[in-house]
């Protein structure tokens, strides 16, 4: 009786042949999207997800986050930012890369690109010791006067923006005028602001609502006319 063989299995692969190029970038992906699969299932757990913050995964690709971050405090008081969480295949070996989607006049955010510095908070990354939910209480946190106060002239993005040092008030007039305009309409609802040039679709959309389509939302939420002032 004639027996055939079985394949050679990744298991018996002798040591010294590589991994073809095609399996161990299957072999990361599949990790990586586990990885992020967890982190994003870990929002749900108490003060992971930050309050005031909303996430998202985008629609074509896991490792796309995208959030809305709605400034409570600080010099940013009521701002509306749009930004973009972007894990890189080798995670969480890397950090994420973090985009604003928003124009914001901020220290560590790029006015060219919307890129935000991680490093003040995580240098180095500890891929054991960081996840995602730490970055997103960083990018909070970056809002605040505490950071802000922290912050170091080699790690601005925006160097610009570091005159917070020199010149507070110059400084809180531009970032009340970075919230005020975070705000408007066409910030807000149209998605082909020039602040959303070269960044793709955030997979957040604001809507402006109708009078009766607001008195039908205050009604659902217990919530009387707003002209009443007694919200």
């Amino acid at each position: 009786m004639s027996a055939v063989a079985p394949p050679i299995s990744k298991a018996l692969r002798p040591s010294n042949v590589p991994v073809p190029t095609s399996d161990a970038s299957t072999v990361t992906s599949a990790v990586t999207k586990t990885a992020v699969s967890l982190e994003y299932a870990s929002l749900r757990h108490r003060a992971h997800c930050p309050l005031g913050m909303y996430i998202t995964p985008s629609l074509d690709n896991l490792l796309v986050w995208d959030g809305i971050f709605f400034v409570h405090q600080g010099y940013y008081i009521d701002a509306i930012l749009k930004f973009r969480l972007t894990f890189p295949p080798n995670y969480p070996e890397r950090p994420p890369k973090v985009t604003f989607m928003t124009d914001v006049f901020h220290p560590l955010i790029s006015q060219q690109d919307g890129k935000f510095n991680l490093s003040p908070r995580f240098r180095p990354w500890r891929p054991k010791e960081h996840h995602a939910f730490d970055v997103l209480h960083w990018i909070k946190a970056s809002f605040k006067k505490h950071a802000l106060d922290g912050i170091k002239e080699e790690d601005c993005f925006n160097k610009e923006a570091f005159r917070y040092h020199d010149s507070t008030s110059s400084f809180a007039a531009l970032a009340t005028q970075s919230s005020m305009l975070s705000q408007s309409p066409s910030a807000l609802f149209d998605s082909d602001h020039p602040s959303m040039t070269g960044k793709g679709c955030h997979t957040m959309t604001f809507r402006e609502l109708r009078p009766d389509e607001v008195s039908a939302l205050q009604g659902k939420v217990g919530l009387k006319k707003w002209e009443d002032g007694s919200t």
